[in-house]
């Protein structure tokens, strides 16, 4: 049997930017892609703090240490700028192997999204 479980999160970051013509995904810091084990392409989860709107996407790479976190096309409309969410993946895994697997979990700064 194979189950879902949280594999990587970026937890309570601030919305840099929303593009409504960009053509779909989140754009996220190149740093905070490594440090959470997101790779480019990969389908998340979004939770919106602020309005409590959750959702699914795509990442793609921002410059690095730019702290860019921008929600691009109609994923655009379920934020606003400074708005702070959570960027959650998942994985899934066997069922025995999941009960020992650890995720990726980060903690960026909530005013500048940087890891110090």
């Amino acid at each position: 049997m194979q189950i879902q479980v949280l594999k990587s999160k970026i937890h309570r970051v601030k919305v840099t930017g929303a593009d409504l013509n960009y053509i779909g995904s989140i754009t996220i810091d190149e740093s905070l892609l490594d440090a959470s084990n997101i790779i480019e392409g990969e389908k998340v989860s979004i939770v919106n703090i602020n309005n409590g709107e959750r959702f699914e996407t795509y990442a793609i790479k921002g410059a690095k240490n730019s702290g860019t976190i921008t929600l691009n096309g109609p994923a655009a409309r379920k934020v606003q700028k400074d708005d702070i969410i959570i960027i959650i993946s998942y994985a899934t895994l066997e069922f025995e192997e999941a009960k020992s697997f650890k995720p990726w979990i980060i903690f960026p700064n909530e005013n500048d999204n940087s890891l110090t």
